[in-house]
């Protein structure tokens, strides 16, 4: 079997119908059930409501454009802007069609690999990629939480109780922004200051005998560490500060969608607190078993986000948020691999 067509297995027509059928069964059922056409019906389509909904739209767009700026920063521009495009939208796609937990890393190795990238610049640009995006959540969350403080940032409507014990989106925010702090920090650490310490680190932790079986992994791992500290560490101030901007306005972009698209529906009296709950948010969506976060991030949505909407409309606002942030990416990757498979292979 050839490369390319163990490549098209990796999006084959079964692993892109699952994400389809499970997000239109939610958007219907959002749409019959949690959404209320009586006062659709009374919402004003006039030049406000159309502006703020392109505005989202033009959100998706610098978003893009962010993180294709990123790329040829951390690739030193051997990655032309057209060619980045298709990089992105790959990568997008397949993080789409697979679980948030697993995301679309080993499929950008690939790609970028394909590119004409050698495999450590492409490793390293894929963990340096990770790092800014954990480096941004880090720094973020505790700014954020300082200025609209924790009271208001878990709905409480989400704590559930079960045999006496009370599971919270507030617990599970920790714990993933723990788990995010750690390997950031790690990452950081192995990347700037000792990274063949790290690795050293990483082959004593793998040596008990329940985590032996990942240990060749997990060396790899470290060599792959190696090569990013010496491709990386002595860069210009400026390399850092483009790839730093460029990762806030992707994020900021993305997070901003949301809040555009409530102010099509209705006023909005807190900015700053839609973009908080949506930092806890995303720890819910990036630990979801279904591809993308489907099914999840709509429910997610009425659950973070339900009170800032008009009564009633919370579940299509979900769904439209996910046809401007999601879908298209499905629809845009499906139009490109062909040719980017012929491309690479021709």
């Amino acid at each position: 079997m050839s490369k390319s067509n163990k490549v098209s297995q990796l999006f084959s027509v079964k692993k892109i119908a699952i994400p389809v059928t499970i997000g239109l069964c939610v958007a219907i059922y959002m749409l019959y059930s949690n959404t209320d056409w009586t006062e659709f019906s009374k919402v004003n389509w006039g030049l406000r409501s159309i502006s703020w909904m392109l505005v989202g739209l033009l959100m998706m767009c610098l978003r893009d454009v962010a993180y294709m700026y990123r790329i040829r920063v951390l690739t030193d521009n051997k990655i032309s802007w057209r060619n980045s495009f298709d990089v992105i939208m790959l990568w997008e796609f397949s993080s789409a069609v697979t679980p948030g937990i697993v995301g679309g890393t080993g499929v950008a190795l690939y790609i970028l690999n394909k590119e004409g990238l050698n495999t450590g610049k492409s490793t390293a640009t894929v963990m340096l990629t990770a790092l800014f995006d954990q480096l941004f959540y880090i720094v973020t969350v505790p700014i954020v939480i300082l200025m609209v403080g924790t009271q208001n940032l878990f709905p409480v409507a989400l704590q559930k109780e079960f045999f006496g014990i009370v599971f919270s989106v507030k617990g599970i925010f920790v714990i993933g922004f723990v788990i995010t702090l750690l390997f950031g920090g790690l990452f950081f650490y192995g990347i700037f200051i000792n990274p063949k310490g790290l690795k050293k680190l990483l082959i004593m932790i793998f040596k008990f005998r329940f985590l032996k079986k990942w240990q060749h992994k997990i060396e790899r791992v470290g060599d792959e560490i190696i090569q990013t500290s010496r491709k990386f560490r002595n860069k210009p101030f400026s390399f850092w500060a483009k790839a730093s901007l460029a990762t806030l306005f992707s994020w900021t972009a993305r997070f901003f969608l949301i809040n555009f698209l409530i102010l099509a529906f209705t006023p909005v009296g807190d900015h700053v607190l839609i973009y908080a709950r949506q930092l806890v948010m995303w720890i819910v969506m990036i630990i979801s078993p279904t591809p993308g976060g489907t099914g999840i991030a709509e429910f997610a949505f009425q659950g973070f986000l339900s009170e800032f909407t008009p009564v009633g409309l919370a579940g299509l606002l979900a769904v439209l948020w996910r046809l401007a942030s999601y879908y298209p990416y499905l629809i845009i990757g499906l139009l490109i691999l062909p040719k980017w498979l012929k491309k690479v292979y021709s």
